[in-house]
């Protein structure tokens, strides 16, 4: 069993900068007619609470989707994200956050199909009771980097794979270059969005480097950071790495992670980026 549990910092800057992009590649997804499969390689527990005791340990959410719950100036690109959120929630009080999972749920179109794979078995206990009567979701007990091999290339042809890792064991950086290279070679149509910590410079260097070296095309890396380095033992930000992404997304993506930096930033510190890593 991993000793990760993302209750700790469900609803933080990276939930929020991670999912609010989701949110936007998912309509980009159902703005065509033919189906789709989203792939979520390490799915969580789905639905996360603020009032468990874990949450409340560092209440990380208040300096995430805190900050934005009740603003009122949300530009319409985050909208959709908002109301995701809004919608596990009774009333103006913020006590549950949804997963990638609930979010994707929300956004796709009874002709997709959603494949969600969890190795914590706990996790998955949770996951399998959330979705127990939903005959669009399947739900599987499987390391995620075991689920590429097991689901991909999706018979849709078409769709969205997130790897969204925990980084709480050693060279996960290597593991992601490795499942990447793999999983594109059986689909190189396909989305993967990959979500990853900043931390050392020279440690987001190399990994840039190995996965420029795959020889895989068309990356968009895209990257907000809300503090500055070392400050109270926390990640400095986050990025994503997303392989084919949508046409124009960086156009898009662009003013709403300025937005987001706006707004969660600690003392104006950082900033947001969208740059090409390869293009094609």
């Amino acid at each position: 069993m991993l000793a990760y549990r993302h209750l700790f910092h469900a609803g933080n800057f990276a939930d929020v900068f991670k999912h609010a992009l989701l949110v936007r590649l998912l309509i980009a997804l159902g703005n065509k007619d033919k189906p789709y499969c989203y792939l979520d390689t390490h799915a969580g527990i789905g639905r996360y609470d603020f009032t468990h005791a874990w949450a409340q340990k560092a209440r990380e959410y208040e300096n995430g989707i805190g900050r934005l719950w009740e603003r009122k100036d949300i530009p319409p690109a985050l909208a959709p994200y908002l109301d995701a959120v809004k919608a596990e929630n009774t009333g103006r009080r913020l006590r549950f956050y949804p997963g990638s999972p609930l979010i994707a749920k929300r956004f796709v179109r009874p002709v997709d199909r959603i494949v969600l794979t969890e190795l914590n078995k706990s996790d998955f206990a949770d996951l399998k009771d959330l979705f127990a009567h939903d005959r669009q979701v399947a739900v599987h007990l499987l390391d995620g980097y075991q689920g590429l091999k097991a689901f991909l290339p999706p018979r849709e042809r078409r769709g969205l794979v997130l790897i969204d890792s925990s980084f709480d064991r050693a060279k996960e950086f290597a593991r992601i270059t490795e499942a990447l290279a793999e999983a594109h070679a059986r689909w190189a149509t396909g989305t993967y969005a990959i979500w990853y910590p900043l931390m050392e410079p020279g440690a987001i260097r190399n990994f840039e480097r190995d996965v420029e070296n795959t020889g895989i095309r068309k990356i968009l890396k895209l990257e907000l950071q809300i503090q500055e380095r070392g400050l109270n033992g926390t990640i400095p930000g986050c990025g994503m790495l997303l392989v084919n992404p949508p046409w124009r997304f960086e156009d898009e993506a662009r003013p709403l992670l300025r937005w987001l930096w706006s707004a969660l930033s600690v003392k104006g510190a950082g900033g947001a980026s969208v740059n090409w890593l390869v293009r094609e």
